[in-house]
């Protein structure tokens, strides 16, 4: 970095976490443009939230989504962390659906989230299994996706629903903002699955909302079928599919954070005013409201096997994401506009 760029964003600052030494440079760039927050502001907020964010992210790899010059700036994914990277870093190798590797950061302590932040990660994208247990899916993803034209009261009555459901079948689930303009609920599973059978979880689930609730809610993976309602996005537990993660900041000019919030505060949360400046003094106040998430492992054993049931019965596995490959007891990949008609 040339010495005229170091003066226009500060002298690099050293904030010592879990036992290391984290370098942030250019601390005065100006990340978030709403409000001015730098990359020094971005990594003390990561710092104030650490005890919680900590139990969500902990031996998980998480895909970098980078912006070195803000928001307002270019943009990338980063999977594979460089060999220039320090030697404290954990990784581990991830591969894709069709078997392509990639060294993928593992984020063993808060020290590996300052790292990422310093690196201009606006957001870590994580993996549902643990480093050390790569081959069992510990969480179930219910990503509620709204269309547009929907309302956030809509997303709200959407993220009830489920919930309740979810209830009646004896699992106890959790509740944040996207950082956008949706809700994620996760349940935290027993170690029993891998990531196909957590997405046959999810399958099941999404069919009964739409079942249930079919003016609000829908399981259609085709755009062009969901009309004015909420995607229950079950293909966030697809095999090597990664969801942005709890706490984090997002890649938006006010620094909006998906974040975790109880099931009585659903009809009073406003996702826009969860912010990197909101944030700490919320949790501080309030408390972590996932904190009991990883002591409460939940049974999908009976969502697995009504799927399994489904498939049996002759109803087809529901679609699966395009860089997938066809996969078994899938029906035919193609939107319904552009699926051949039978002839007369």
């Amino acid at each position: 970095m040339a010495t005229g760029e170091r003066a226009d964003h500060g002298d690099p600052v050293e904030l010592e976490v879990a036992g290391r030494t984290v370098t942030i440079s250019s601390p005065d760039k100006v990340m978030f443009p709403q409000r001015g927050e730098t990359k020094l502001d971005l990594a003390e907020y990561y710092l104030a939230v650490g005890d919680a964010i900590m139990p969500t992210l902990l031996d998980r790899p998480v895909l970098l989504e980078r912006y070195p010059d803000g928001v307002r700036g270019n943009s990338f994914f980063q999977k594979r962390i460089p060999d220039s990277a320090p030697d404290w870093l954990a990784t581990t190798t991830v591969k894709t659906i069709n078997g392509t590797e990639s060294r993928a950061l593992v984020i063993a302590d808060l020290a590996h989230v300052l790292w990422a932040a310093n690196m201009g990660c606006l957001g870590l994208h994580v993996w549902p299994f643990r480093a050390s247990h790569p081959d069992v899916a510990d969480e179930l993803r219910i990503d509620l996706d709204p269309a547009p034209e929907v309302s956030f009261d809509m997303v709200r009555e959407a993220a009830e629903h489920v919930r309740a459901h979810l209830a009646e079948e004896g699992i106890t689930a959790y509740a944040k903002t996207s950082g956008s303009k949706g809700v994620h609920v996760y349940v935290r599973v027993e170690p029993n699955w891998d990531s196909f059978g957590v997405r046959a979880a999810a399958v099941t689930v999404a069919r009964d909302m739409e079942r249930r609730h079919p003016d609000l809610l829908t399981d259609k993976w085709w755009k062009e079928e969901r009309g004015r309602r909420v995607f229950v996005d079950y293909n966030q537990n697809a095999p090597h599919k990664n969801v942005f993660g709890a706490w984090c900041v997002r890649a938006r000019v006010g620094a909006q954070v998906s974040t975790p919030f109880t099931w009585d505060e659903l009809d009073s949360i406003d996702p826009d005013a969860l912010t990197l400046a909101t944030v700490p003094d919320r949790l501080a106040e309030h408390g972590d409201p996932w904190a009991d998430m990883n002591e409460q492992p939940q049974s999908i054993d009976h969502l697995v096997e009504r799927f399994t049931d489904q498939l049996a019965d002759g109803v087809p596995d529901a679609p699966w994401p395009p860089q997938y490959p066809k996969m078994p007891n899938e029906a035919p990949r193609v939107a319904p506009s552009r699926a051949r008609k039978p002839r007369a």
